[in-house]
This record gives structure tokens, C-alpha cells and sequence, in this order.
């Protein structure tokens, strides 16, 4: 077994990328499809793009008059959609930094994501002021000569009744759309492009779990081959989760609310991450706060290391398609991109009788 230790300097001598453009705490870090650019947004107003090699800031995107909550890149690296704090969804042009489109909402757009081809993105939309957390559906406009042409109205929404939905994410194929709720549920809504439904939460959803009772979902991400996924929660869980029959498979249990939580894509490990609540941080030191990133083995459900540089609780993170680093992005305002060296791939914790096999992990 690995045994838990505490990984102060990233492999190889490799020391982490420090990545400096945020004044306030981050909220939401993706990386492109290639790994090659990293996205990141904060509590600011500021978008910005980083190579992800060595950390040189690529650029920002603006206009954005409130705190950012939520980026994506398209499969391709031409189009960023952004949600914020001021009641926008926006669409830019990743190349050159323009704005291209806006989308005008009732309330905060806190979760934006495009869908598998980049035809569609859905938004989540704040519970507040009297309207109802929504979640909407657009089609994307994608051919260059007419981008700033987009459509206004939502190819369906999703009105929630019940416990607003914080987080949302696409199923393969993007045939199911699968979201986390403010009271722990996790539901999953049939989607079908050519015949959208709108309506009632109640109505159409197919199916749901409890996985975190009376405690909010704070980050949904996708395995690889998004089959399963990950949840995090307050409530101090992690839960790796069937897309289909929305079954718990494992459960990651720590002794902090988490914030985020993501799937390695090539070795037997999740990531995650969270500690003390910010307004605590003051009076909290770096140790008692619990601000590391902790790697859980996937299968055993064992925590086997940590990796603590953040000043703050750790709002998201994400790990490189290829599998090659992850990234992190705290309170302090800092994304930290750590690389791992051979080592991490070669290592087998649990002896060759335990290692899982490429097609298994």
C-alpha cells in the first residue's frame, strides 16, 4: 500500500505552476479537450487562459460585470461560454478574445457546459427574487460567417419546483442530462434535441438518488468515458455515481466539506478537494483548515496521499484529458497546476495481484 504522505514538491523535481491573475477566490478551472490551455474564473470579473506547459497567461476575456461562476471550451477550442453573477450567459471566440453573443437571464447563471459536439450548451439559472431555478438548453450557432447570429430562446427548460439544481452535466451521447441539487439529490432528464420537453422537474425527470441528504452538491464531473461520475458535497462525501441507473458505486468519506472532485482518466484515483468554510479561514491555520488536495484510490475507496499549497479551501478541480497533471483553484486566488513524473504511472499501491488493467480503470 501507498501509505498517506504528503507530496510537497510535484515529480521529478518538477515544482507546480503558480498561476497569478485573479484578485478574488476562484470559482470554476476546465481544461481544454487537448490539455494544452487551461480556462479559469473567479469571483472577479476576469476570464482568463493559461498555457498549461508553463503556466504563461494566454489572455483574457472581458466583459463580464459580475463574478464569474462557471466557463467551458467546446470540443474544438474555437468557442468559450461563460455564466455570471450578472444575470449573462456569454459566448466568445477563444482565438481572438471577442465577444460574439449574449444571453440575457432572470438570475445568476451558475453552471454552463456545452454538449458533446458543441451544438448545445446548458445553463443553470439561480433561484431567487421570486423566480424559480431553471435550467435551460440553447442551440449553438456554430458556423463562423454568422456567430454573432444565436438564438434567444431555449431549445426547452427545465423549471425546478422543488431543491434548485446547483451543478449539471451531459451524459454520453448527450442523450441525458445529469444534475446535483441544493438538498443532496442527483437527477437525470432525458433529452432529446429534434423533440425537447419543457416543463416541471417533477414531470420529467427519469430518475434520481439522494446521495447527499440535506447537504448541497457542489461539483459534478465526468469520467472519461462518461458512464459514471463524481460528486462533492458539503456533508464531507465524495460519491462516485452510475449515469445510467444513477447507482452509488463508491463513497470517498473525509473530514472536510468538500468543493470539488474529479476522476483521473488513465490510473485508479479521484481528486479531491474543499476545507474549511473561507469566512473560518482567518482564524484557521493551513493544517487545521484541511486545504489539500486529496487523492482516494477509486476502487478501495482508500485515501493514499495529499498535496497541500493552497492558502484557502480549494473551489475546483480538474484534471488533464491525458492525465498527465491536475490543476487546482483555491480562495487564495491561485490556480496551481501540478505534473506528475513517471513514477505516479508505474507506482502499484495495492502489489500487481490488485492493479486494474487499462480497460478497467
Amino acid at each position: 500500500m501507498l501509505g498517506q504522505q504528503t507530496l510537497s514538491v510535484p515529480p521529478g523535481g518538477r515544482r507546480p505552476l503558480l498561476l497569478s491573475g485573479h484578485e478574488r477566490a476562484l470559482n470554476q478551472i476546465k481544461f481544454n479537450r487537448e490539455g494544452d490551455l487551461l480556462f479559469s474564473c473567479s469571483k472577479d470579473n476576469v476570464v482568463n487562459v493559461w498555457y498549461s506547459h508553463n503556466g504563461e497567461r494566454l489572455g483574457t476575456y472581458e466583459g463580464n460585470n459580475g463574478s464569474v461562476w462557471s466557463i467551458d471550451p467546446d470540443h474544438t477550442s474555437s468557442l468559450l461560454i461563460t455564466g455570471s453573477a450578472a444575470n449573462q450567459m456569454k459566448l466568445y471566440e477563444v482565438a481572438s478574445g471577442k465577444c460574439i453573443f449574449t444571453w440575457e437571464f432572470d438570475t445568476a447563471v451558475k453552471r454552463v457546459a456545452f454538449s458533446e459536439d458543441g451544438t448545445q450548451v446548458l445553463a443553470i439559472t439561480e433561484q431567487r427574487m421570486g423566480f424559480r431555478g431553471t435550467l435551460q438548453v440553447f442551440r449553438i450557432n456554430r458556423d463562423p460567417a454568422s456567430w454573432t447570429t444565436q438564438s434567444r430562446e431555449p431549445l426547452r427548460v427545465i423549471t425546478f419546483s422543488g431543491p434548485k439544481a446547483t451543478v449539471a452535466a451531459w451524459a454520453p451521447a448527450d442523450q441525458y442530462i445529469v444534475t446535483g441539487h441544493d438538498n443532496g439529490k442527483v437527477a437525470l432528464y432525458y433529452h432529446d434535441e429534434k423533440e425537447p420537453e419543457s416543463g416541471v422537474d417533477a414531470e420529467l425527470e427519469e430518475n434520481s438518488v439522494m446521495a447527499h441528504p440535506d447537504h448541497i452538491v457542489t461539483d459534478l464531473q465526468m469520467s472519461a468515458d462518461k458512464t459514471y461520475c463524481i460528486t462533492s458535497s458539503k456533508d464531507k462525501t465524495s460519491k462516485l455515481i452510475d449515469t445510467k441507473s444513477l447507482s452509488i458505486l463508491k463513497t470517498y468519506t473525509t473530514a472536510t466539506p468538500l468543493n470539488s472532485a474529479a476522476i483521473h482518466p488513465t490510473r485508479p484515483y479521484v481528486i479531491i478537494g474543499g476545507g474549511q468554510d473561507a469566512m473560518n479561514v482567518t482564524t484557521t491555520s493551513a493544517r487545521q483548515g484541511r486545504f489539500e488536495a486529496r487523492f482516494w484510490h477509486k476502487v478501495f475507496e482508500e485515501e493514499c496521499s495529499t498535496i497541500g499549497q493552497h492558502f484557502g479551501p480549494i473551489h475546483s478541480i480538474i484534471v488533464h484529458p491525458s492525465g498527465k497533471c491536475f490543476a487546482s483553484g483555491g480562495e487564495d486566488g491561485y490556480v496551481r497546476v501540478n505534473w506528475f513524473d513517471q513514477s505516479f504511472f508505474n507506482v502499484k499501491p495495492y502489489g500487481p495481484q490488485l492493479e486494474l488493467a487499462a480497460e478497467d480503470i
